[in-house]
């Protein structure tokens, strides 16, 4: 398979990027590492008239502590993000979910930011975005802004990203020290995309009573979908297997129409939901006790 026909620009700066998509509004696409856009071309499903390729705006590749989190350039690849000791050390989520993203010729080329503004619900790190309730800077011809990613993911494949913008920097917030986490999915075979999975984080006060908690499914509707009935019917109790069932209940019943396709059905991805969800609070409430 090939690609049809398009014009190929590689600017050198952020900046540059944006003067390129002002002139070619409506013809021009974003390159950010080509994992999911390449095959879109080969088949013929995507159709741009120029490709605008961001592989040269160094400026944009870097991880670094920010305010006791983490602050990550739209085109650092997943591989440096999977080797990162900082991110190991402050976002172990983020790491997790990494290593389940495809296979590691796919993580050399694939970026932070490709992957968020792809915006597939299948994906992991959307779901890793808003369960951590990461803030996304962007860059536009107006100058900077910040989208909390409760906003930037709309629906199927698409972003509150405007025309000419560029998704230039990814802030995650650190962990306390009384947090644990899960991420877990399930996939035909391992580098496949997920037919259903979890994100969860959960915070224990010293009493043992849970303070706070994130439950985020992804794979099973146009977005991934964080479960705040769920995640409430967990504060203020002592974590239990018949507490995360009845939270996992709460979660697999809060998707309005479960995706439905060749792989699964969506009574499945429901069961699934439900299923993984337990096993990802129980998880995580066992690394938040240690």
């Amino acid at each position: 398979m090939k690609p049809p026909p398009f014009e190929y620009l590689d600017p050198r700066t952020a900046a540059e990027a944006i003067s390129l998509l002002q002139q070619h509004e409506g013809e021009a696409k974003i390159l950010a590492g080509g994992q999911s856009l390449m095959p879109l071309l080969n088949m013929r499903m995507a159709r741009p008239g120029i490709l605008i390729d961001l592989a040269k705006v160094t400026e944009l590749n870097y991880v670094r502590a920010a305010n006791g989190g983490l602050a990550i350039g739209a085109m650092t690849t997943k591989r440096s993000i999977e080797d990162s000791e900082l991110v190991q050390k402050r976002q172990p989520l983020l790491h997790a979910a990494t290593l389940l993203v495809a296979h590691p010729q796919i993580r050399n080329r694939g970026t932070l930011g490709g992957s968020m503004a792809h915006a597939d619900p299948a994906a992991e790190y959307p779901a890793v975005a808003i369960a951590l309730d990461a803030e996304f800077r962007v860059l536009g011809p107006r100058g900077e802004r910040s989208i909390s990613a409760r906003d930037f993911f709309v629906t199927y494949l698409t972003t509150a990203l405007e025309p000419a913008e560029v998704l230039t920097e990814v802030r995650l917030p650190a962990l306390s020290e009384r947090s644990g986490w899960s991420f877990i999915e399930l996939a035909r075979r391992h580098g496949d995309f997920a037919l259903a999975g979890v994100a969860a984080t959960l915070d224990l006060e010293r009493g043992g009573q849970c303070s706070s908690a994130r439950i985020v499914l992804f794979g099973i509707g146009p977005t991934a979908l964080r479960v705040e009935e769920a995640e409430q019917s967990l504060i203020g109790e002592r974590p239990s297997e018949s507490l995360f069932q009845q939270a996992a209940k709460k979660a697999s019943e809060a998707i309005d129409e479960p995706l439905s396709d060749i792989h699964a059905s969506g009574e499945y991805r429901r069961h699934l939901a439900r299923v993984l969800t337990r096993r990802a609070l129980t998880e995580a409430a066992t690394r938040a006790r240690a």
